[in-house]
């Protein structure tokens, strides 16, 4: 399946710079890049549905389109040091458009949020002349706009991710990105990049990267649909796959699918994982282009 990534922007974009237009097309090629890839437990992959039943490869696909110029739009008001109700409104438009798209099915919120954050802040970063490291620029969303958007929670419709912090406590997307992202500088990122050192295909990176953030998130969708069990059931899985070898063993895509399928059977989809995915090689991308 092709995306063409040098889609057309609507009228909107016409202003905008070969910076922010670049930024944005790494960021719907993160995106492009986690779903394309499998086997990845429980998830949309241009093989199955996954655990869902709601949504597949061509749900996703048309979500992608819908998004094609809202990551260069937001790379452009980061990059003018805009605050963060300005980004904010960016992404409830955007999230509008791809709920319209895909028929209201939620294929692509956390992308808006999270890689819509980084691409606001490697805007930023690029017009500012810094280098924009995956380090900068996650330090640089909690810098311009970690308290804004912890206060944003204050009076928002309340979500999946805020009716299971409230049954079961912990962290959720606000504060990991107010936090700067620490799952995927800390966890994430390493995982790629020592797979992509020892001579992995980007594809087995992350597919580790995956499977490393799986064992320490506490992932809200996996929460919000079996509870504290069904997360220690995902940890579980995959501190197991890792602690075998991981994507380094001999049978890793085999065990893989095995998951897979298991997941799928569950109903368990990691979606939470899979953002950060997308944010990680996202990063390594902004920072491979300077």
């Amino acid at each position: 399946m092709n995306l063409n990534l040098k889609s057309d922007f609507d009228h909107r974009a016409c202003d905008l710079s070969p910076m922010s237009r670049s930024i944005g097309r790494i960021a719907i090629r993160a995106l492009y890049g986690e779903l394309s890839l499998y086997p990845k437990p429980g998830l949309v992959s241009p093989i199955d549905a996954g655990a869902h039943a709601d949504m597949d490869i061509t749900t996703f696909m048309r979500s992608l389109f819908s998004l094609r110029s809202y990551f260069p739009q937001i790379a452009e008001v980061g990059a003018r040091g805009q605050e963060f109700p300005s980004l904010r409104s960016l992404a409830l438009t955007a999230e509008k458009r791809m709920m319209r798209a895909t028929g209201s099915v939620n294929t692509h919120r956390g992308a808006i949020f999270n890689l819509g954050l980084l691409s606001a802040a490697a805007g930023y970063c690029r017009s500012k002349g810094l280098a924009a490291t995956a380090q900068t620029v996650c330090s640089m969303v909690t810098n311009l706009w970690g308290s804004a958007i912890l206060a944003s929670a204050i009076g928002a419709p309340v979500s999946n991710g805020l009716r299971v912090r409230a049954l079961y406590g912990g962290t959720g997307a606000r504060e990991a990105a107010a936090a700067g992202f620490p799952i995927v500088l800390e966890v994430a990122l390493p995982a790629f990049r020592t797979m992509l050192a020892n001579g992995s295909t980007r594809e087995d990176a992350s597919l580790q990267a995956l499977f490393a953030v799986m064992a320490v998130l506490q992932d809200t969708n996996i929460l919000h649909r079996a509870g504290p069990a069904g997360l220690s059931f995902v940890q579980d899985a995959a501190r197991s796959f890792l602690s075998h070898g991981g994507i380094y063993a001999t049978n890793a895509h085999d065990r893989a699918i095995e998951l897979h399928k298991e997941f799928s059977r569950r109903r368990l989809s990691p979606g939470g994982a899979a953002d950060m995915l997308a944010c990680t090689t996202f990063l390594f991308d902004v920072e491979a282009s300077q």
